[in-house]
């Protein structure tokens, strides 16, 4: 009998669900794009019945693939987007649509922080506040929407979600619930201060599910949802992890220094460092599957987010519309800087820039649609920079090896060169399998008991890029970069 395990991806564009054997191969992927809703330029929304009819079908395509090849699905797991809320009642039914990460519409509640209970409460759970934080959005739902709190039962993440559809029952993991800044990394438990920082009454705690570990068994999925996605009833499904720690868990960086940059949706810089230190300086401190680590991350909704908006504008009015893929390859027809043209990612905010909204700068006749997709690159990497630069500062150990590069940037060759010369550090591309899906389906391996040592990822030399000659430029486009980030900071405040 040919048995494997199913690891379910789903971010804000997207949702994936892949099969793997006992030993970590990848056996055949499916994906879907995502429903999203932008209700305003400040509100982001997911449809979360529309949301799991995606995933529901990308599994049933994947099982009936698997059950004519003669696999049987022996667990699951589900990593999905951190933070954002998913409200549901006690039927488990949605009381209204899902917020995104990417939304932000509650920026005047962070900004109305005092700052000194905030670095109290930041020592204790590791985070700092921001828009689409769980615990962000309860208060703008207390202050704006209290009649959706009082039918709510409980409040999940989007993987919690997934997880509610298969197994019937609420379930929430140590890493997503760390990281959307609602738990006392000493304790790993619930830290009420938290609620306290924010304006939350400490009753709504109530909401929060019981926390496990990423790969405990929380349920099996139900007559309900196997009808509905063709998966036998009865198989584990473990508790999950978010993506951004999906993703260095199915790359095999999890070692203390291990860094790992994802070009998704978000941009997501990260290295592992121990549990017990102090938490790093950063905007997310995320407990990792293995208790003596945790991921430190500077994050932000800027990274390839950016090159779908672009090409969605730029391809709008075109007789045949431009993909993402186009895009970059026309990028690689400009030289380096852009002639001048810079590009600030911040179409969906960023969590340090209130009020940040995107912007292009040095725009003159002379620029054409490749000059703007070259600009819209770099100036995503340029703040993949920012943030590395960030977690450096914050003390965390970074390790000398060459940085895990996942996602678009490592996916296309003169992206994943231009990280290496932007960053100026050697960067391994991550190539082949789909990472998040890898890590959360190793999380549901170890779950039912496999052997978990053939799951590890030996680094390929032959993937390593070096950086190359323009590191320089980069060099003097990074300072100009920098301050042009700092002077915009009170036009956003005053735009806003």
């Amino acid at each position: 009998m040919k048995t494997c395990v199913i690891g379910i991806d789903v971010g804000l564009t997207s949702a994936k669900a892949a099969a793997f054997d006992e030993v970590g191969h990848e056996i055949a992927t499916v994906s879907a794009p995502n429903p999203r809703v932008a209700v305003s330029r400040e509100r982001q929304e997911i449809d979360m019945r529309a949301l799991w009819d995606v995933v529901a079908g990308v599994l049933r395509e994947l099982q009936d693939g698997l059950a004519r090849d003669g696999w049987v699905v022996r667990g699951i797991g589900a990593t999905g987007h951190g933070n954002g809320l998913y409200l549901v009642d006690e039927q488990l039914a949605p009381v209204r649509t899902a917020i995104a990460s990417t939304d932000s519409r509650a920026e005047r509640i962070v900004a109305g922080l005092d700052p000194e209970t905030v670095e109290s409460v930041r020592q204790i759970s590791g985070s700092i506040p921001w828009a689409a934080q769980p615990g962000v959005l309860l208060r703008w739902l207390h202050d704006n929407e209290p009649e959706t709190l009082a039918a709510a039962a409980w409040a999940l993440t989007c993987k919690d979600w997934i997880t509610v559809c298969l197994t019937g029952a609420p379930s929430a993991d140590l890493s997503d619930s760390s990281g959307c800044g609602l738990v006392n990394l000493r304790t790993r438990e619930y830290e009420p201060a938290v609620f306290d920082m924010l304006g939350v009454p400490q009753d709504l705690m109530r909401l929060l599910p019981a926390l496990h570990s990423s790969d405990a068994v929380v349920g099996t999925v139900t007559a309900e949802a196997a009808q509905q996605t063709g998966l036998p009833v009865g198989v584990p499904v473990v508790a999950g992890c978010m993506d951004c720690v999906a993703s260095p868990l199915g790359a095999g960086s999890t070692e203390s220094g291990d860094v790992t940059v994802i070009v998704g949706t978000w941009a997501i810089n990260s290295v592992v460092v121990p549990a017990n230190a102090e938490p790093p300086r950063v905007t997310i401190n995320a407990l990792l599957p293995d208790p003596r680590y945790m991921l430190a991350m500077e994050v932000a909704p800027t990274s390839a987010a950016s090159i779908e908006w672009a090409a969605n504008v730029l391809g709008d009015r075109a007789a045949c519309p431009l993909t993402p893929r186009e895009l970059l390859e026309a990028a690689g027809n400009v030289p380096p800087l852009a002639d001048g043209l810079i590009f600030l990612p911040f179409i969906h905010g960023a969590p340090e820039h209130l009020g940040a909204s995107g912007t292009l700068l040095g725009i003159k006749g002379s620029h054409g649609y490749a000059h703007v997709a070259r600009a819209v690159a770099e100036g995503i990497t340029q703040y993949h920079r920012v943030q590395i630069e960030k977690v450096t500062s914050s003390d965390a150990e970074l390790s000398d090896e060459p940085w895990t590069l996942a996602g678009g940037g490592a996916k296309n060759p003169e992206w994943a060169q231009m990280f290496a010369d932007v960053v100026g550090h050697p960067m391994r591309r991550q190539l082949g399998t789909e990472l998040g899906a890898r890590g959360v389906a190793s999380l549901a391996a170890n779950g039912i008991g496999c052997d978990m040592a053939a799951w590890r990822v030996e680094p390929d030399p032959e993937l390593v890029v070096e950086p190359g000659p323009e590191r320089e430029q980069y060099a003097v486009q990074a300072a100009t970069f920098d301050r042009i980030i700092t002077a915009m900071g009170p036009v956003w405040e005053e735009y806003k």
